[in-house]
């Protein structure tokens, strides 16, 4: 009796490379793999000078220390089923072929999750660049100045020594980044030379004017405003649960009584801005209308 045999090891270690493949958010994000339900980030009040008279006696302080934490609980399942002549027929590589397929739909639902968590990130409109209230008009004339305008609300924000250690980072859309790369080639030559040359790939981006950029087509437009995420890179924090992320399950046993195979991979997850670092990563609000 010869048995048809899908080995799961062949599964998990082609959906893995796909996981472990370069992605921005692995980039920007502090991301932490971990078998716990919380993430804690207990952080310390700072400390406060005082005025001293010479010989005097002085009075010590009392600081805090305060428990920020967030719930790994949200999870997304792929699942998807393969009728048993459709895997005859088409081979073994049918699978390799889901395997990566279901790879990139984690890597996305992930991606995803971080940008479209603007609401929690600091609004920057278009007051920052010297304009009235409301959504930026964007051109290739001011994209420099939305860039400068991070920078300085990084600044502003006491952030400058994080951004100095982790590096900044601006993710934008196809359009908004076309006008980033105009702006790039129409300033020098070495600087055009180097956005010709080097362009983006949307996983890498490209370093110009103290940020990494990068492109995405996963940043939300809700009511004509798209929202662009941009500030100091590892202050977004994620929590991935290791046990599940870059696993498959695969049932070769006739799942729901169908005659077939089914294959399940899935990420548990969840994305936090910090109470104390909120203020170096913002919802950069474009106008789309």
């Amino acid at each position: 009796m010869a048995n048809t045999v899908i080995y799961k090891e062949d599964w998990t270690v082609k959906l893995q490379e796909t996981l472990d493949a370069p992605t921005f958010w692995k980039d920007v994000c502090r991301v932490d793999f971990t078998t716990s339900k919380v993430l804690h980030n207990p952080y310390q009040s700072n400390a406060a000078a005082a005025s001293y008279t010479r010989g005097a006696a002085y009075t010590y302080a009392d600081f805090t220390v305060t428990d920020d934490s967030v719930d790994i609980n949200t999870s997304q399942v792929v699942a998807e089923f393969i009728d048993r002549a459709d895997l005859a027929q088409t081979g073994y590589d049918l699978q390799m072929e889901r395997a990566v397929r279901q790879g990139e739909e984690i890597n996305l639902t992930i991606e995803q999750a971080f940008v479209g968590d603007y609401a929690n990130m600091t609004d920057f409109d278009n007051t920052e660049i010297g304009g009235g209230a409301g959504d930026i008009t964007l051109s290739a004339t001011n994209v420099d100045d939305v860039v400068r305008a991070v920078k300085k609300k990084i600044l502003a924000a006491n952030g400058g020594d994080m951004y100095v250690r982790q590096g900044g980072f601006i993710i934008w859309d196809p359009t908004a980044f076309e006008l980033l790369e105009s702006f790039a080639m129409a300033n020098g030559f070495v600087t055009q030379d180097s956005a010709l040359g080097g362009g983006v790939d949307g996983v890498n981006g490209f370093n110009y004017m103290g940020f990494t950029h990068y492109v995405s087509n996963s940043l939300t437009t809700e009511t004509n405003t798209l929202h662009v995420v941009a500030g100091v890179k590892k202050t977004y924090h994620l929590g991935i649960l290791s046990s599940t992320f870059g696993d498959v399950m695969v049932d070769d046993k006739d799942p729901n009584l169908q005659s077939g195979i089914g294959i399940v991979s899935r990420v548990d997850y969840k994305g936090k801005v910090w109470n104390n670092v909120s203020g170096l990563i913002y919802d950069v609000q474009i106008d789309r209308s």
